[in-house]
């Protein structure tokens, strides 16, 4: 490790660790209760639950983002962070805005309140009071890495990250605009959630990528900066238009409906580069590096994104095929398949590479770490086919067909049972993998006479 405070990061890997396990132990019991309906029903109702879940995973994959910044800027502008301090207390308002969060949602504390009680905007139901803390450790993190890459070297990696870094900021502020008028509610909204992931997200995906791609492979800094500006360009260009596709339903004008089909269909394209990026780069690479883990969820991250949010994207993103499909369990495996491959196996490959840098040992461990890959992405891979073909026959016989929605759940029921049974194996792989990263190796201890090795 070259600089200290890089230290930093292992606080925020760690508190992002516990919050996935959060994150995939919810998503297990929403998915048990899509087959028995009235698990919990009183005591965690399903709504409760997928407040856990969703919002547990926007929060620690930012919190990941966050460590990772604070890992690779000081390498990338070759100086200490700029205060350490304030480093720790933007985490610590963070902390203290989860727990305020899950008490309120758990408990259903304030309800009504407009400053203390939870919202009802899916994804943004945090209260007005966290919502405010969350502002003001955005911007002590983004004071304290700016303020570290203006004083050190500028790397196109450090540009970008710094991009989608503030971009991810700035959109947040759309949060606290709630217009009654349900419509313009729902384009702002999508101010927020669409231009996160699939906007200034990309741009910090592609910037970590990029770094680990230099880290991990040897290839000059130059050929990396080249297509790392070319993705980031793609992702803007596709990503900000391409928010139209989800003004087809909700009484905006119907030229949305071109602008959202043409410029969607073109936001395969950044994650396709994405992914030719990582494969070329270890093809073009002369590094032998022994962190093979770190590797593998990298070249995994570029490939389940471009199938993820690309190809399945894709699918339903036209307006005439989501007339019938939009809302639907294609959406579903659309959805986990495209945020596990973009963004949780991009922390976790930034985890695996730099947590055996921040505890002063070789990779370690890397057996049960390459393990937990296979069994999570297994999992996830097979989950989205269930939920395709569920997402099919819901759409045939419910937006075609007309049947109620219930009797069509009912018939989904095979397929709830098998997407629990992917669950199992992803949240086994991810508890398999937060052992792997955090615990240390066992020594072996010769017996008393036995000469070292």
């Amino acid at each position: 490790m070259k600089y200290q405070t890089q230290k930093i990061a292992h606080a925020y890997f760690v508190v992002a660790l516990i919050l996935f396990a959060v994150q995939v132990t919810m998503g297990l019991l929403l998915a048990w209760v899509y087959i028995y309906p009235n698990t919990l029903s009183e005591t965690l109702p399903f709504n409760i639950l997928r407040m856990l879940h969703t919002n547990s995973l926007v929060v620690w994959l930012i919190t990941g983002f966050m460590g990772a910044a604070y890992f690779l800027i000081p390498e990338e502008a070759e100086r200490e962070i700029h205060s350490p301090t304030l480093a720790y207390v933007q985490l610590a308002i963070l902390l203290i805005g989860t727990a305020g969060v899950v008490v309120t949602y758990t408990f259903n504390l304030f309800d009504g309140n407009w400053l203390l009680g939870k919202e009802g905007r899916e994804f943004l139901e945090q209260p007005k009071w966290v919502k405010a803390g969350i502002v003001v450790a955005a911007l002590i993190f983004l004071y304290n890495v700016t303020m570290t890459v203006l004083k050190g070297r500028k790397t196109a990696i450090t540009n970008i990250l710094l991009l989608g870094l503030w971009g991810l900021a700035l959109l947040f502020l759309f949060a606290f605009y709630d217009p009654a008028n349900l419509s313009l509610d729902k384009q702002y909204w999508w101010y927020v959630v669409h231009l996160w992931v699939e906007g200034v997200w990309e741009l910090i995906m592609a910037s970590i990528l990029a770094y680990l791609m230099l880290k991990l492979t040897g290839v000059d800094r130059e050929v990396v900066e080249k297509w790392l500006y070319i993705i980031a360009a793609l992702s803007l260009f596709s990503g900000i238009l391409g928010t139209g596709h989800h003004y087809y339903w909700i009484g905006t004008p119907g030229y949305w409906q071109w602008i959202g089909s043409i410029f969607s269909s073109l936001e395969v394209i950044p994650f396709f580069a994405m992914m030719s990026f990582a494969f070329i780069m270890v093809w073009k690479g002369r590094r032998d590096h022994p962190n093979k883990a770190a590797l593998l969820w990298s070249l995994g991250c570029a490939t389940l994104a471009f199938f993820g949010a690309g190809v399945w994207g894709f699918m339903h993103t036209l307006h005439g095929v989501n007339y019938y499909s939009h809302g639907t369990q294609i959406t579903a495996a659309h959805g986990h398949l495209a945020f596990y491959g973009a963004y949780v196996c991009l922390n976790l490959a930034m985890f695996t590479y730099a947590m055996p840098i921040l505890k002063g040992r070789d990779p370690y461990n890397q057996v049960l770490n390459m393990a937990s890959f296979w069994l999570m992405s297994g999992g996830v891979v097979f989950m989205t086919f269930v939920l395709t073909f569920a997402g099919a026959i819901q759409t045939h016989m419910q937006r075609v067909l007309g049947e109620y929605y219930m009797d069509v759940q009912e018939g989904l029921w095979l397929f709830y049972a098998m997407r629990f049974g992917a669950g199992i194996a992803v949240v086994l792989g991810a508890y398999l993998y937060i052992y792997a990263v955090l615990m240390p190796r066992r020594e072996v201890i010769a017996p008393a006479g036995t000469p070292a090795e």
